[in-house]
């Protein structure tokens, strides 16, 4: 998929109400630096300083159209950042250009390092010879998962369910409130219809037999080691081959490999959400004629 084109997945209302909430946390009253800088005509560089893959660009854009800053951008989205690269210029009254500085910044940073993150899988599967789909988690950060989901989606992840909504998954406490894994799987699929599919959370082969024989569309196993995952999968989907197999729970990207194989459709990782480092990008007043390059970030 395209980059560039998925810009086309975020509604402008959404991100002129994400950008507006992002600003007011930031100065929900009184901007006293404002004083400082006035309100003169000015311009500032955007900075990578760090290397990884560039993700988030609607959201910068959305935040100073919010305060009729205008922004130039040098990279496409999904572009490789080798530091230090000059990404856009921004134009506009300075304290705009100041009060939207590093409201842009942690928004460009934080989803640029999940794509960072998730190209680094897709790449480390891909060169292990499997076909299947990488993908996130709902573990993101309250009020900026719509960031995070599209930062998956820029470094070529599946972005999963994206709320309760997307898909009705059946874990460990829903079994324990239905009474059995039996009734759990059949409420779901009573409550999905025709249009939602069902994925039930295993802990064990027994239990994943189970889901598949009431009715799951997918089945997670969950916290399995690679040496118990394939197996567990290979009986799962001689008996079930329509049945899609997710694998999920301690997965990094150091020991990603283990889990890919012959039986396995799908593979989760919540750190692409959770411990995707943050690139590292500046934004920089100059005045004409003067661009000063920064120094690159040391590692």
């Amino acid at each position: 998929m395209d980059p560039e084109g998925l810009q086309l997945l975020l509604p402008p209302t959404t991100l002129a109400t994400l950008a507006n909430g992002w600003l007011q946390e930031d100065c929900p009253g009184l901007n006293f630096a404002s004083l400082v800088t006035g309100s003169a005509s000015s311009q500032a560089v955007l900075w990578a300083k760090s290397p990884g893959v560039l993700a988030g660009r609607p959201f910068f854009d959305a935040i100073f159209t919010q305060l009729n800053c205008q922004v130039s951008w040098f990279l496409p989205e999904g572009s490789k950042l080798v530091p230090v690269v000059k990404v856009a210029e921004v134009k506009g009254p300075a304290h705009h250009l100041l009060l939207g500085e590093r409201v842009a910044l942690n928004t460009l940073a934080r989803c640029s390092g999940i794509a960072s993150a998730a190209t680094t899988a897709v790449e480390v599967v891909r060169s292990a010879g499997w076909t299947g789909h990488v993908a996130g988690t709902r573990k993101t950060t309250p009020g900026f998962r719509l960031v995070e989901k599209y930062g998956l989606l820029v470094g070529g992840a599946a972005c999963h369910r994206y709320d309760l909504g997307g898909l009705v998954m059946v874990k460990d406490n829903h079994v324990v409130a239905a009474g059995s894994m039996e009734r759990a799987v059949l409420q779901a699929r009573q409550a999905a219809g025709f249009s939602l599919k069902v994925e039930v959370e295993c802990s064990s082969l027994k239990e994943a037999l189970q889901a598949a024989e009431a009715g799951a569309d997918l089945v997670m196993l969950d916290n399995f080691k690679p040496e118990e995952l394939h197996p567990t999968a290979a009986t799962l989907k001689a008996k079930f081959p329509s049945v899609s197999v997710e694998a999920s729970g301690g997965v990094t990207l150091d020991n990603l490999t283990q889990f890919c194989g012959t039986h396995i459709d799908v593979i989760s990782l919540g750190m692409l959400t959770q411990a995707a480092p943050a690139l590292d990008f500046s934004l920089k007043l100059f005045a004409e004629g003067d661009t000063p390059v920064p120094h690159a970030r040391r590692f």
